[in-house]
């Protein structure tokens, strides 16, 4: 015996105008409820949330950016490792989007500006949140040369850089690394050190060059010589440990890392020699990373605020696709963090 299988009717979405039947208003004032442009009663308001609640209904945002040609959406691109300032900036920007009724949409180029093609991976992923209609876009990367990624695009939507050198068609909101190096470098000279090494980052990031100028200023105005720095591969702790096996103990008294990963790589590679911070050197960081209070010694650091560059980057772009307001160059300073890796010297 054959039985005719029985149809099952396809689920459909509720609709606006089956929230207005069931809060008894009409779909024009479940339209304001939603959009904030009119006045709905504070009895109305609870009618209809108890009714969005009830049928689960959720706003169509693909037709509303149709009707008003805008998305509420931002794009954010970033090239190289995933280290603690990338992961903290996204935190920054993803929290102040969560305040609004706006999205971000994250494409993360895991590739070295340097390796061959990475132009090209790097276009392709703005591509990507173009054809997505984003309505404006960060580019959260500190490469050197990753600025030629902008162009013919800042044209077409507004753009927040966060690389740390001003353009003539994007905003630009950066961290003070200059600074970063030289109070962290006067710090050590204050201690009364005199010989002080540098261990950069890598020389294709904005970060790593502007720290090294700092570094250097400090050390020439306080009329130290400036030893050649130690070349840095990557932000890395690797990069550090390298540094710590190969340096001469006896060239310094002090060391200014250029972030906190790299000093941690160094502390590391020097304790298999033998040599202890603050004992045998001095060691200030960059980032103050939330782990370096727990460090052995406790890492001196400067404090980098990655969590409110990315929250002064989503108000930049934000404000600049609402008004068509452009903002002036922003830059946040840095702090320096008092631990025990840093003390006056003893040899």
């Amino acid at each position: 015996m054959s039985s005719t299988p029985s149809r099952i009717a396809p689920r459909t979405r509720p609709s606006m105008a089956d929230v207005g039947r069931l809060a008894d208003v009409s779909a024009q004032t479940v339209s304001r409820f939603f959009t904030g442009t009119g006045y709905v009663s504070a009895e109305t308001r609870t009618r209809i949330e108890a009714a969005v609640a009830e049928l689960g209904y959720r706003p169509n945002h693909v037709a509303r950016a149709f009707r008003v040609n805008r998305t509420n959406t931002i794009g954010v691109l970033t090239m190289g490792t995933m280290n603690y300032g990338v992961s903290a900036t996204y935190a920054g920007v993803t929290a102040a989007a969560h305040a609004t009724d706006y999205s971000i949409v994250i494409s993360h180029i895991d590739v070295d500006i340097d390796d061959p093609g990475a132009l090209e991976e790097a276009r392709r992923g703005l591509d990507t949140l173009q054809s997505l209609q984003v309505d404006g876009i960060i580019l959260a990367t500190q490469y050197r040369d990753a600025d030629e990624l902008l162009e013919g695009i800042s044209e077409q939507l507004p753009v927040v850089t966060l690389s740390g050198r001003p353009l003539p068609t994007a905003d630009t909101v950066a961290l003070n690394s200059h600074e970063a190096g030289l109070l962290a470098t006067r710090h050590l000279i204050e201690l009364g050190h005199e010989r002080i090494l540098h261990i950069c980052g890598p020389q294709n990031r904005n970060e790593a060059i502007e720290r090294e100028r700092g570094y250097t200023e400090a050390m020439k105005e306080a009329g130290l010589d400036v030893p050649a720095p130690v070349p840095g591969t990557s932000w890395g702790a690797e990069s550090g440990h390298h540094a710590g096996l190969t340096v001469d103990p006896a060239s310094f008294t002090a060391v200014f890392a250029a972030n906190d990963a790299i000093a941690l790589g160094f502390l590391s590679a020097m304790r298999s020699r033998g040599l202890e911070s603050p004992r045998d050197f001095s060691i200030v960081g960059v980032d103050d990373m939330p782990e370096t209070a727990f460090y052995s010694p406790p890492l001196t650091t400067m404090r980098m605020d990655f969590d409110e560059l990315g929250v002064v980057a989503f108000d930049m772009i934000r404000r600049h696709i609402e008004s068509g307001e452009r903002v002036d160059l922003r830059v946040l300073p840095s702090a320096l963090v008092v631990r025990e890796s840093t003390a006056p010297p003893t040899r």
